[in-house]
Order: structure tokens, then C-alpha cells, then sequence
């Protein structure tokens, strides 16, 4: 334990978003961040979030710094929550000067806060002194983000919701690493027209908890959805891949769209995409690529690299898209130098 008075130190942590194969979307226990349903990624590759965390016993309080400005309050008092865990289980009590940035868009669907609290978990523990297991680290950045804790893992992930109370057999874990399927690539497809979110994810998916009818066909739903697409992961069957990721897609965005009032996180250019793949898919016949989407009006097409090329082309031509990034599966978290 280290003293309540003493700077403990400054670290450096840096994480990928990932995007969720099949999404999680309701938390059965907000204060432990227990989900209602277990969830699988993929991390992707260069778009990183890298957060440096300084505890220091001067500090009045903690301070937040975003890709170059001051915070607003929501942010910082999100991160001064995240903190306070890692305080209490440190045993100290100094404020931390916390400074952040992305390398990609903030708030618009492009996981930001998973890649975010993901980071911040992994500066702040190691700057407080604690050495945390990948599995502790996963627990821990939960609570700043639900999936926070598969962006700690490289590759292919899965959030497994647990069953106990007490969230102790909740956590992150690696299915696949980022080289197993080398042929497998993610059109992110950023959009001129994307808004910044509204509503905190946190808040809206429990507005869909009690109000979407179709929240509890989901649920019974998802569990041989993460089977079937577990097995096209490990087979490495696109054929079987690009379909269950629309169907998993078009549940989450059926939820969304009937909550009350309705979330509707996709602008018309959104739409003109998810069109778009649907007809590639049918002209050619076969499951050529298959989108999905989070909370955000940003689309990614997953494909095989062989059909890359020709889906961009077709995807970029379409009025509203700013620019497309053509990502692999990618690494986890990663400690930046030494905690000093």
C-alpha cells in the first residue's frame, strides 16, 4: 500500500477500439458494469488512444486533458470515477493530471471510449504502483466503459457477461490473435456527416432495457449468435462470417430504433451504405462483405482482402463518405516505456 501524501508516479498506456461482432447493449448491474449478454470483438489495428496518467499530491483535484483541450465536466468526472477505483485498491489518495488523444474521431461510433478507458485503466494502475493480470485489467476497465475491457486484448475477443453477483467471472478474454486470419480486413467508412453522440451509450442502453420489445428476443438470441460466429472465426469461413454479422447488426439497430424515445444513430448516408453492401452481396452472388455498425453513424464492412479494393471504390463513390480506412485485426493494450 502506498502513502496517502507521496506522488506514486506518472505511466503512459496505450489501446485499440474494437468493434463489436456481436454487440453488448444493457448492463444488469450498472454499479459492477455487469452485462446481460456476453459480446465479441475485434481490436483493430492504428487507431490508437494513448493516455498518460501523473498522480501528483499537489493536484486539487483531477484534470482531464482530450487531444489537446481541457475536458468537460462529464468527461473528467467519468475519469475521476475510473480513478477512484484504482485509488481505493492503491490505498492513495492523490489527484491525477490525466492527458489523452486519439488518433481517430471522438464520440461518433468509433469506439473512442472503449480505446479510452482502456487506456486510462492501464496508465492509472500502473502509475498507482498496482500490477494487474490482463484478466484484472479487463475487470477493472469495465467500469469505465463496457467495452473498455476486450480493447485490453489483441485480436479476436469475447466479453464473457458471467452469472455471479458479485461480477467476479465477468471479464475479457482472447479467442484468436490478431494474425489468425490474415486474408480479413475492416473498411471503416467515415462519414462527412456523422454527428458527435447525444446520449452517453451508458445511458441509452438501459433506456432500451426498459422500453424496446425487442430487447428479450434479442437476448435469447445472442448466445447462438457468438457460437455460429465463433466457429466462422475459427475456420475462417467468410461465407458463413459476413451474413451473421448483418443479422447480429439489424438486432442491435431493431433494439436501438425501438427504444422510447428512439435511438437512431445513422444519418442517410449511413443507410446509403448498408444499402450498398446488400446490393454488392447480391450481384455477386455471394457473401462479399457484411457491415456493422455501434452506436454512431460510422459504418465498418468487413471483407476479404481479395475483394478490398473493388467494395472501396464502390463504397467511396457514395455521396456523404468523407474517407475510408482499411484496417486489420490488431494488438492490445500495450504499457508505453516504464512507470516512473
Amino acid at each position: 500500500m502506498g502513502s496517502a501524501s507521496r506522488p506514486v508516479g506518472r505511466a503512459t498506456y496505450e489501446a485499440a477500439p474494437n468493434i463489436a461482432l456481436v454487440k453488448y447493449w444493457g448492463v444488469r448491474d450498472p454499479k459492477l458494469a455487469l452485462p446481460y449478454n456476453s459480446s465479441l470483438s475485434v481490436t483493430l489495428d492504428r487507431m490508437r488512444t494513448r493516455t498518460t496518467v501523473t498522480f501528483d499530491p499537489d493536484q486539487v483535484d483531477d484534470t482531464l486533458e482530450l487531444n489537446g483541450k481541457l475536458a468537460a465536466e462529464p468527461a473528467r468526472r467519468s475519469v475521476s470515477e475510473l480513478l477512484d477505483r484504482i485509488r481505493a485498491r492503491a490505498g492513495i489518495a492523490s489527484r491525477a493530471q490525466v492527458v489523452s488523444s486519439n488518433n481517430f474521431p471522438t464520440a461518433s461510433g468509433l469506439a473512442s471510449s472503449a480505446s479510452g478507458f482502456a487506456a486510462l485503466a492501464g496508465a492509472g494502475a500502473a502509475a498507482a504502483g498496482l500490477r494487474l493480470r490482463p484478466r484484472e485489467l479487463s475487470q477493472l476497465a469495465r467500469y469505465g466503459s463496457g467495452s473498455a475491457c476486450r480493447s485490453i486484448f489483441g485480436g479476436f475477443v469475447e466479453w464473457r457477461a458471467g452469472s455471479r453477483p458479485d461480477g467476479r467471472d465477468c471479464y475479457a478474454a482472447p479467442l484468436f490473435g490478431p494474425d489468425h486470419w490474415p486474408a480479413l480486413r475492416d473498411l471503416v467508412v467515415l462519414l462527412a456527416d456523422a454527428p458527435e453522440k447525444q446520449v452517453r451509450s451508458a445511458v441509452a442502453m438501459q433506456a432500451s432495457v426498459r422500453t424496446s420489445p425487442a430487447f428479450a428476443q434479442r437476448q435469447s438470441e445472442v448466445p447462438s449468435r457468438i457460437a455460429a460466429i465463433r466457429r466462422a472465426i475459427r475456420d475462417r469461413d467468410a461465407g458463413a462470417l459476413l451474413p451473421l454479422i448483418m443479422e447480429e447488426c439489424d438486432s442491435f439497430r431493431n433494439v436501438c430504433e425501438t427504444t422510447r424515445p428512439s435511438l437512431d444513430y445513422l444519418t442517410a448516408t449511413s443507410r446509403a451504405v448498408l444499402a450498398e453492401v446488400l446490393r454488392i452481396n447480391a450481384g455477386a452472388g455471394r457473401p462479399v462483405a457484411g457491415y456493422t455498425h455501434d452506436a454512431g453513424a460510422h459504418v465498418h464492412v468487413f471483407l476479404l482482402a481479395r475483394d478490398a479494393a473493388s467494395v472501396r471504390r464502390r463504397l467511396a463513390r457514395i455521396r456523404g463518405v468523407r474517407s475510408t480506412l482499411l484496417l486489420r485485426p490488431g494488438p492490445g493494450g500495450r504499457a508505453i516505456g516504464r512507470a516512473v
